[in-house]
């Protein structure tokens, strides 16, 4: 990966992992849950929006051929996974949700695996397996009386799902859009299924406290908007697999974040589950594919000398 690949897709990895702090902050100062995912993508669609009508700005539209493709993947990444983070996280702490989040990767590699024929070595499986048991733990360390599996931690793990199909299906749109462009379509795309939650937001916006809708406002400007195209600008540049590694900093992140913000911290068996799940992606990501790299040179240079 490129110097420039990484200083985007880490600045993105940055702000999403302080994302979690700041919706927390909005569902405990007056926003339910439906309300914080369309206001914030309300002001993400509202910014593309002015960008591709400012003038001078050279904004496509897309092909036909590529619009239900653009659709699914906005309902799948920004839709699904936005719904069903924010819904967890009324039941689980801002760093657990973002440690399960943190899992991406390990879903990255095994639809890398099913769909685009991308080989994992022994090693790599064997990260795989770290990865799901510490998935296990932050899930099941997630429930502070008891080791219960709760519906929260169950809504992340399918949103890190949607995340991981999202970065590595839209790969492919990235050589026909710029970045800017491919962001705009899937938040337009993914914003629409929001407004079902459109009932009671005017009362949610009066009501509302302050910091509550500085949050929300932080989310949909950063995280919503800027960071997805920063990401993608990233992935037009590298390879899925290399930029979706770093996002094994983001539950770091995100536990910093809420404590410094929130004095909030997941619980003990999390905490272990979110070391044990790091080091699976590492397994999975760097050496994995080092010893991957090394045997394909290895065939290359005997092939050669035959």
């Amino acid at each position: 990966m490129n110097s420039k690949a990484f200083s985007l897709a880490l600045f993105s990895v940055l702000i999403w992992g302080s994302s979690f702090a700041a919706i927390r902050v909005s569902l405990q100062g007056g926003y339910d849950a439906g309300q914080n995912v369309l206001v914030r993508f309300i002001v993400a669609s509202i910014l593309f929006l002015i960008y591709a009508l400012w003038p001078g700005t050279k904004f496509r539209l897309p092909h036909k051929s590529d619009i239900l493709r653009i659709l699914l993947l906005g309902w799948i990444g920004i839709s699904l996974y936005h719904i069903f983070v924010t819904f967890g996280m009324e039941s689980i702490s801002a760093g657990t949700a973002g440690m399960l989040v943190g899992s991406g990767p390990i879903f990255t590699a095994l639809i890398a695996f099913f769909f685009l024929k991308e080989r994992l070595t022994g090693i790599g499986w064997v990260g795989l397996g770290i990865g799901f048991i510490g998935i296990l733990f932050i899930a099941f360390g997630s429930a502070d009386a008891s080791l219960t599996l709760t519906n929260g931690a169950v809504f992340v793990l399918i949103a890190a799902c949607a995340s991981a199909v999202f970065f590595v299906f839209q790969k492919p749109l990235l050589t026909r859009y710029s970045a800017i462009e491919l962001t705009g379509y899937f938040t337009w795309a993914g914003t629409l299924p929001f407004l079902i939650f459109s009932p009671g937001i005017f009362s949610a916006l009066q009501n509302a406290t302050v910091e509550a809708h500085f949050a929300t406002l932080y989310v949909g400007i950063f995280p919503a908007a800027i960071a997805y195209v920063t990401w993608a600008t990233a992935l037009s540049l590298a390879n899925a697999s290399s930029v979706s590694s770093l996002i094994y900093l983001e539950p770091a992140v995100a536990i910093v974040v809420a404590w410094m913000w929130l004095h909030e911290l997941p619980s003990g068996l999390s905490l272990v589950g979110g070391v044990i799940a790091i080091s699976g992606v590492l397994i999975v990501n760097f050496l994995g594919k080092r010893r991957e790299k090394q045997r394909r040179i290895s065939d290359q240079a005997a092939e050669s000398s035959v």
